[in-house]
């Protein structure tokens, strides 16, 4: 089908900020479709503003018509621009964008978007920030409404960056344009709906870019594995871009947790049977930001048959016989899978596993140092045993 739908941008200084490609594919629409905010500074004939919740089905109901959307600022930042493009294939479709808040922002501040985080939280917890929080990183995001930049900054004085430096910018690139200079422990007013923060991190409890967080950064109640193991578990699952895995017998996890921290879009669905663990697991989650983390409670066996195939398997405990069975029947060619055994039955099994399917095994024994009456002495850990294939 032939081009018939424009993705205009527009920004806060309104249609005089448009370039006249951008009037001319508005003038040439039969409809346009918007938000309230934006369509009210048309004098078009058939405004439509999207449904609540945003849908852009009425939009792909006039397929083949000359059509506009028109969107606020760059359509492909958190904009209608990436919903459209999943749903029509390129040369039905032309976008012309305005700069994105992201542009604004650096160009406001004089900073190299490149050197910058960008996150969207109008529509996302602050906790998607935790990874990205370390001490002179500078971080451009957007917020729901004039509530949302105290609350972020009592967020980040709460987990110990209250000297972080928060530029809240307000109406960017328009008339009534508005930056203010504030410390995360500062009181905050309420700002204008329109709002974003750039913030320049202070100090405060970083958490490390390598596998193995240490323990403490985790509620748990002692079914967790531990940092060591972890990190060599996360080197033998050797996480990718984009990849899906499954945690298996999930217990605080942590695991899975550490997978979706190693790149930002991963995926994990986990299994776990104790109600009490489950939670607890997407309380982790939750906290240490990782908004791709599904947990599933019941038994994996039952389970693993209804699951999007993944590219990758641990599996901390509960291996037994039937599970590998089952596991070994349905898993794609390729799937990198990880076992971890503590007890003799467990580790006997996995030795059974590696002749029949190949890979690798790993006895991993470790000692820390534990007061013995006024003197120190090396205490040691149940050895786990790990397996590693590829099928």
């Amino acid at each position: 089908m032939a081009e018939w739908l424009s993705v205009v941008g527009l920004g806060e200084d309104g249609l005089p900020g448009l370039a006249e490609a951008s009037l001319v594919a508005l003038s040439r629409a039969e409809v346009v479709f918007g938000s309230p905010r934006l369509l009210a500074q048309l004098t078009h004939a058939d405004k439509r503003p999207w449904p609540v919740p945003f849908s852009i089905a009425p939009l792909l109901a006039l397929r083949g018509r000359k059509v506009a959307a028109l969107v606020s600022g760059d359509p492909f930042w958190h904009g209608a621009g990436g919903a459209i493009a999943d749903q029509l294939p390129q040369g039905e479709w032309r976008a012309w964008p305005a700069p994105s808040v992201l542009s604004l922002a650096a160009a406001a501040l004089g900073w190299r978007l490149e050197e910058v985080t960008a996150l969207g939280l109008h529509a996302a917890p602050f906790a998607r920030l935790r990874p990205a929080l370390s001490p002179g990183a500078r971080l451009i995001v957007t917020l729901r409404d004039g509530q949302a930049p105290a609350a972020l900054a009592a967020w980040l004085t709460g987990l110990g960056f209250g000297d972080t430096l928060l530029h809240v910018m307000e109406r960017l690139g328009g008339a009534e344009q508005q930056i203010r200079l504030f410390r995360a422990a500062d009181p905050l007013p309420v700002t204008a709906d329109l709002v974003s923060c750039a913030l320049e991190v202070g100090e405060g409890p970083v958490l490390s870019h390598a596998a193995g967080r240490p323990d403490e950064i985790f509620e748990h109640d002692g079914q967790i594995t531990r940092r060591p193991i972890r990190a060599l578990a996360l080197s033998a699952l050797a996480p990718r871009g984009g990849e899906l895995l499954w945690d298996l017998g999930a217990g605080s996890g942590s695991v899975g947790i550490e997978w979706l921290l190693a790149e930002g879009r991963n995926r994990v669905i986990a299994v776990e049977q104790d109600p009490l663990r489950a939670a607890r697991a997407r309380r982790n989650a939750a906290a240490l930001g990782c908004v791709h983390y599904r947990l599933i409670e019941g038994k994996s066996a039952a389970l693993i048959g209804q699951m999007e195939p993944p590219a990758a398997v641990f599996i901390g405990g509960g291996l037994d016989q039937a599970l590998l069975e089952r596991l070994t029947a349905i898993l794609a060619p390729g799937t990198r899978l990880v076992a971890h055994g503590v007890t003799l039955e467990t580790e006997a099994l996995l030795i059974a596993a590696r002749l029949r399917f190949g890979g690798d095994l790993l006895r991993i024994g470790l000692s820390e140092v534990t007061t013995l009456g006024q003197r120190h002495a090396w205490k040691a850990a149940y050895p786990v045993t790990q397996w590693r294939v590829q099928l």
